[in-house]
């Protein structure tokens, strides 16, 4: 399929949105008047009139419209009609491609929308169903509590441990799976630790103040339990702890968990804790490449719960290869059984530096949005509510992942970080520090290198990007 951008600045915006509906359909991009003889999807804009004309599966639709106050969101609405028609499909979440759209809902109540003014907007200029405005209000209304909790001096840690048991098929994360890199761990421990303790000194210096702490990946449990004593205990050493919120690991994967180091954890002053079974289907299980079963996760949680860890998170996703609805119910209500204090689901996302990747086409019938709407129902009943939501591209069903929780037992980082409330300093391979000014919107990055071998070969140079920091906030003070 070939899109047309003529004479126009809303590239992404175009293609994002026809992306959603292809499905997996190879899309090349063409800059110009010109019209292929084959299928094509046409976007140009001339003054004020915006033209969106559609030739594929034997159909050719065209529409146009005049004097649009936003541009770009008119040229989506148009595609959005276009497209909808011609395949039959109508995305829940209308022409809202972006990956936080509980922040966009957030910032017009900023600028004096209600709640009701916001619903009325994306339904009828974004085309979200009211489905999804119920999901998307809801959340809202609990992130703005959390984020009202930031202050200007505030900033999160993220400590990376991108090592894994094994490589999960769906996975598009930088981790590695520990056989083959066992070898680089002790040195890439000696290096993150010396990593905390010059952000600690960067921070300190500068006057912030830590507000959440996730230890992620990955999964931080590969490590020995003597390794991760080293992790935590260095930042609890080196960063003032006194006005911490929340401290999370995400132990992840069950057959790593063990009592040493739930035990280094808890001595450590860890709080919330992730057990993730991603499906209760031991069949399921096998076919994504865990190598744990259904029981293991059931006897980690018992025994995190024999530790005295009272804040315990459990990710599931939908639509993964193998499952079907009756499978998935019957994961939802063994966690349900488990009671934790969080609950997130995913819907899955295909990417294509995933394993999974080559399997995505024939997993494009299957109905998720059946399977998170039971799901939905199923917390509501249990007295859970949505506190977080993020949506990420090449979602199945173009749906989202959203974080349940008990009342107060909300991951507090996980909404400053979807938020982009303040500040992440991140540490550790694949970090990305995203600085916000602490008085207004702007966002600047800082990359640490992507994979353990560049970490540790190259730290130096690495450690040394950090002094952008302190450049930022000459800039904007707080």
């Amino acid at each position: 399929m070939i899109l047309v951008i003529d004479s126009h600045p809303y590239r992404y915006e175009a293609e994002a949105l026809c992306r959603m509906f292809l499905r997996g359909r190879e899309l090349k991009i063409f800059e110009g008047a010109d019209i292929p003889e084959d299928d094509f999807i046409y976007t140009g804009i001339f003054g004020d009139e915006i033209s969106v004309r559609i030739k594929m599966d034997g159909k050719d639709l065209s529409l146009n419209a005049e004097e649009a106050e936003n541009k770009a969101a008119k040229l989506e609405y148009l595609l959005y009609k276009l497209l909808s028609e011609i395949t039959g499909m109508v995305p829940k979440w209308g022409t809202l491609t972006g990956i936080r759209p509980v922040k966009l809902a957030l910032s017009l109540m900023d600028g004096g929308f209600s709640a009701e003014e916001v619903r009325r907007k994306f339904k009828e200029e974004r085309l979200v169903t009211d489905e999804k405005l119920d999901l998307l209000l809801s959340t809202a209304e609990h992130e703005r509590e959390i984020r009202a909790l930031s202050k200007p001096e505030s900033v999160s840690m993220y400590i990376s441990i991108p090592f894994c048991p094994s490589r999960c098929s769906y996975c598009s994360f930088t981790s590695h799976a520990i056989e083959k890199a066992a070898k680089l761990i002790p040195q890439y421990v000696d290096l993150l630790c010396e990593e905390l303790r010059d952000t600690a000194e960067l921070m300190n210096e500068l006057g912030l103040h830590l507000e959440t702490v996730y230890m992620g990946g990955g999964t931080p449990t590969v490590l020995t339990s003597e390794q991760m004593d080293r992790v935590l205990s260095t930042a609890r050493s080196s960063f003032d702890f006194a006005g911490v919120r929340e401290l999370t690991v995400e132990a992840g994967r069950p057959d790593t968990i063990t009592p040493e180091k739930l035990e280094v954890m808890k001595k450590n002053g860890v709080g919330r804790i992730s057990i993730n079974p991603q499906s209760m289907d031991d069949g399921v299980l096998e076919q994504i490449g865990r190598k744990h079963t259904a029981k293991d996760v059931i006897e980690a949680f018992y025994m995190a719960r024999s530790f005295g860890f009272d804040n315990i998170n459990m990710d599931l996703i939908s639509g993964l290869p193998g499952d079907d609805f009756d499978k998935f119910r019957r994961t939802i209500d063994s966690v349900l059984e488990l009671d934790p204090e969080n609950i997130t689901l995913h819907t899955l996302t295909v990417k294509r530096s995933a394993n999974l990747a080559a399997e995505a086409k024939e997993m494009l019938g299957k109905s998720v949005d059946e399977m998170n709407e039971h799901a939905f129902r199923c917390f509501d009943g249990a007295g859970y509510y949505p506190y977080y939501l993020y949506r990420q591209k090449g979602t199945v069903e173009a749906l989202e992942n959203t974080g349940f929780c008990k009342p107060g037992k909300e991951g507090i980082y996980n909404v400053f970080i979807m938020d982009e409330t303040h500040t992440i300093l991140a540490t550790g391979a694949g970090g990305v520090t995203k600085m916000r000014d602490p008085h207004g919107t702007k966002i600047e990055r800082i990359f640490n290198f992507k994979f353990p071998y560049e970490y540790v070969d190259r730290f130096d140079l690495m450690n040394e990007r950090k002094e952008q920091v302190k450049d930022f906030y000459a800039r904007y003070p707080l």
